[in-house]
């Protein structure tokens, strides 16, 4: 009974150092780890002990006897792996950390931004006797996408939390939650407080079509969507016109597939999950029965993840359908191609909710008055540029699609950070090996751009944290002065323990995870009910 991976890795190794015969890879020092989808338990060798499962912090793993039918096709895509790639070392592995040599004393870093990028950060750090971590959100709750970006009906992979509650647990974390840098804090003040900053922010603005009509009533980006959806405090309260039949978003990402789910799902199996009331209420009176997604390359470039796309293919009561396969495509050229050849054999039934796949088309304008009223597309065809990359270029000829919501899901862009330098063509701080300069550092999304899975973060972390500590040992950071007082109340680990549990018996009490407050304000009277939960006081 082997055990098989049932979705895109979290890069945290500890299935890896888990089990006892070595049979999951690729592992870490191995080609392919941390840029790899997931990771691949070989069924051949696979001793069935659970070592792996119980060492998961997302609940990846499963013994195949307990596969759903959509998940069937994992345990051949596990085998295939090994197929392709033999491993004959059987050794079990072990990873011997690096030993420092750091100096006496305390050392205290400040980290900007308590998602992925941040709490890993953190963990690396408090991995060191002596260290301080005090972590900093504009938000009142920290976890960043995972809380607010991770899909509702993908409670497993928010799984992951539970490892960030763990991180947040030890000693020598702190939280000041609902502070923002430029208004409360800035720059200096954090390089005041602490020996080095790492600014680990993200990249929360969706990136533009810079196409015609893209300001009108129904053009959306996917980022404020999707915040939507999941109840964040800055976008909760939207409203998007759901009263058209065809939605069509832009992009073919695991972002764009999660909106396709989230528009066209049984309300009712939403009720179940952590979605915002808000937009449950105004999912159940949708008229969108038909999602599009458009893609200006082919079916072979697919930016979504062959888990998300398998995840996708088992729907129930959802028809998914694939357009534009490329003349001469081999459906065998990769495990995407296969799943999507196989798609697009299907043949759609009369009066279901669709999904359509559609390749090779690139988006030309948005019309209407004041609000979306169709979108302008055209086709396009391959080409390969100099630097052997497959690009799209218009094919000629033009096609309506008459709609009311259209979803740009091409991309997060950061913004740039008060103090740091900023390049705007990458979207990122200019760095070396995360050190912006002695003392401040970036980790995520504004060091690498949008890039990678959660568990992404971790590695991305490391590097960081190295130079950081490379710096500390060798004496180039300046001291800690002294207290810094923002001009706000900031909330801290019991205030947010506070929300959390708030949350979680509201949802409990409705047969979901939890219930989301969804404003600053009811965050901080839930926060406000522990009366030691703002530790931070008015300067």
């Amino acid at each position: 009974m082997p055990y098989v991976v049932t979705r895109s890795c979290c890069a945290d190794a500890s299935c890896v150092l888990a089990c006892p015969v070595n049979c999951i890879h690729p592992a870490p020092g191995e080609p392919g780890f941390g840029t790899a989808e997931m990771l691949y338990v070989d069924p051949r060798t696979c001793v069935d002990c659970g070592a792996c499962t119980t060492a998961c912090p997302v609940d990846a793993l499963k013994p195949h006897t307990k596969l759903g039918e959509g998940e069937l096709p994992f345990l051949q895509l596990n085998a295939d792996y090994y197929k392709r790639n033999p491993h004959t070392d059987r050794s079990p592995m072990y990873v011997v950390p690096r030993r420092r040599e750091l100096p006496t004393g305390e050392l205290s870093v400040a980290v900007v931004g308590a998602g992925p990028a941040g709490m890993f950060a953190a963990d690396e750090l408090l991995r060191h006797p002596g260290v301080r971590v005090t972590v900093h959100d504009r938000l009142p709750t920290p976890y960043g996408l995972a809380r607010a970006g991770v899909a509702p009906d993908h409670q497993d992979t928010k799984q992951v939390t539970q490892l960030f509650r763990t991180i947040e647990s030890q000693p020598g974390f702190r939280y000041r939650l609902g502070v923002e840098l430029g208004t409360d804090l800035t720059h200096t003040d954090l390089l005041r407080e602490h020996h080095a900053v790492i600014y680990a922010v993200g990249a929360s603005t969706g990136r533009r079509l810079g196409i015609e009509g893209e300001d009108l009533r129904g053009s959306v980006s996917a980022t404020d969507f999707v915040g939507w959806y999941n109840g964040h405090p800055d976008r909760a309260h939207d409203d998007h016109p759901l009263d058209t039949e065809r939605a069509v978003v832009v992009g073919n990402g695991n972002v764009a597939l999660d909106i396709a789910r989230i528009l066209t799902a049984d309300p009712d199996a939403l009720a179940r999950t952590d979605i915002s009331d808000r937009a449950l209420a105004a999912l159940r009176t949708s008229d969108v029965r038909e999602v599009v997604l458009l893609a200006r390359r082919g079916p072979a470039q697919s930016a979504f993840t062959v888990p998300e796309l398998l995840a996708l293919s088992a729907l129930k009561d959802v028809d998914v359908l694939v357009e534009g396969w490329p003349e001469g495509l081999d459906p065998d050229t990769s495990d995407k191609t296969r799943l999507l050849a196989d798609l697009a054999t299907r043949t759609p039934a009369a009066g279901r909710r669709r999904i359509v796949l559609r390749f090779l088309t690139s988006p030309l304008r948005i019309t209407g008055d004041t609000s979306v009223r169709a979108l302008e597309i055209t086709p396009t065809e391959l080409y390969t540029d100099d630097d052997g990359i497959v690009r799209a270029r218009p094919a000629g000829g033009t096609q309506v699609l008459e709609t009311g919501l259209v979803l740009r899901s091409v991309g997060y862009r950061a913004r740039p950070v008060p103090g740091l330098p900023f390049d705007e063509a990458s979207a990122t701080v200019p760095h070396e090996a995360g050190r912006v300069e002695p003392g401040v550092y970036v980790a995520g999304w504004i060091k690498r751009g949008p890039t990678g899975f959660i568990g992404t973060n971790k590695s991305c972390a490391q590097e960081t944290v190295g130079s950081l500590l490379d710096d500390f040992a060798a004496g180039r950071l300046s001291g800690a002065e002294r207290t810094v007082r923002t001009t706000t109340q900031a909330l801290d680990l019991d205030a947010w323990r506070a929300i959390d549990r708030a949350e979680r018996e509201a949802g409990k009490a409705q047969g979901r995870p939890r219930v989301k407050f969804t404003d600053t304000e009811s965050l901080r009277r839930a926060a406000e009910a522990n009366p030691a939960a703002l530790a931070w006081q008015l300067s």
